[in-house]
């Protein structure tokens, strides 16, 4: 490795330009309270105009049995697509441009997500909207439509009417990392004490321990926290985010460090983006994920609970 006779301080220098994200780490922690909103917050707003609501789901199924009125179907197959055999990966800039300009998204309004059959397609199209240069107007609906309906507030069957709007993106690719920053990223975080960058794997403790038999595991260097363990289980709503940050400072997530997420395709660790996100840190997203580390030469999986 290139970089194993340099300092900490050095070594995040020479990775700044392969990650344009790790120049705008801050050592301030601010949260950022308005990338989530409440189903009574939502309520409120209906009929008074300036909102969009977006329903995300792998096909008509679930907004066709009933979601939030006025919501939008979105179909999660337009947010992702395979690429060279990775799936989950983001799609051209210009078809990204013409579903957002058809869901008459356009340039002002608020846009509150929701996800079927889980939040994990709302967090992947709120990373998708942040991408675009979007990301400041959109928000998380907290516990979904399942909350909303447990609520007993109103659904409907019909199909939102609505027209399209322009949309321009004004992209921010330093919030992807790609295969070659990761690799040097995976080095910091193994070996550097302390390290300047924490990788947080948001799959289930079993998957990231893996087994050398099978020769799964995780990416070096990185600690785990399940995604799932953010939610209050009953509910399907946020844990509160005193308690959120105690458990991320466990693992190691702290100020001052650029944060690194991923999964096994980037769905998962789109919730995890989310959260750090909205707990005031610049998380960034290895969008390729261990679909493509694992195919990757040369790129090596830790077996194990310990992060190396």
């Amino acid at each position: 490795m290139k970089f194993h006779l340099l300092g900490s301080v050095l070594l995040v220098a020479l990775l700044t330009p392969l990650v344009p994200g790790l120049a705008e780490v801050k050592h301030k922690v601010e949260p950022r309270r308005e990338m989530m909103v409440s189903t009574s917050w939502l309520a409120g707003q209906m009929g008074r105009g300036g909102v969009i609501v977006l329903h995300i789901a792998p096909d008509r199924e679930s907004y066709d049995r009933g979601h939030i009125p006025g919501a939008r179907f979105v179909p999660l197959g337009e947010i992702i697509i395979i690429r060279d055999g990775i799936p989950n990966e983001m799609p051209p800039v210009a078809d990204l441009q013409q579903l957002f300009t058809r869901l008459g998204v356009g340039e002002r309004e608020r846009i509150v997500l929701y996800g079927e059959p889980n939040a994990l397609s709302a967090t992947r199209t709120l990373f998708t909207l942040a991408y675009l240069g979007h990301g400041g107007r959109g928000a998380i609906l907290d516990g979904g439509l399942a909350k909303w309906k447990a609520e007993g507030r109103p659904i409907e069957q019909t199909p939102a009417s609505f027209s399209p709007s322009v949309f321009t993106p004004r992209l921010n690719p330093g919030l992807i990392i790609r295969l070659e920053a990761m690799r040097d990223l995976s080095w910091v975080a193994a070996n550097l004490e302390p390290p300047s960058v924490t990788i947080v794997d948001s799959r289930a403790a079993d998957v990231y321990a893996g087994s050398a038999e099978k020769k799964t595991g995780h990416i070096p260097g990185a600690v785990n926290r399940y995604w799932m363990d953010d939610l209050v289980k009953e509910s399907g709503t946020l844990r509160p985010p005193a308690e959120l940050r105690e458990a991320y400072q466990k693992v190691g997530v702290v100020p001052g460090q650029l944060i690194a997420t991923y999964c096994n395709t980037g769905m998962q660790s789109s919730h995890t983006w989310f959260v750090l996100r909205y707990l005031g840190f610049d998380s960034l997203l290895y969008d390729g994920s261990m679909s493509e580390w694992s195919r990757a030469a040369g790129a090596p999986i830790v077996s194990g609970k310990e992060r190396r």
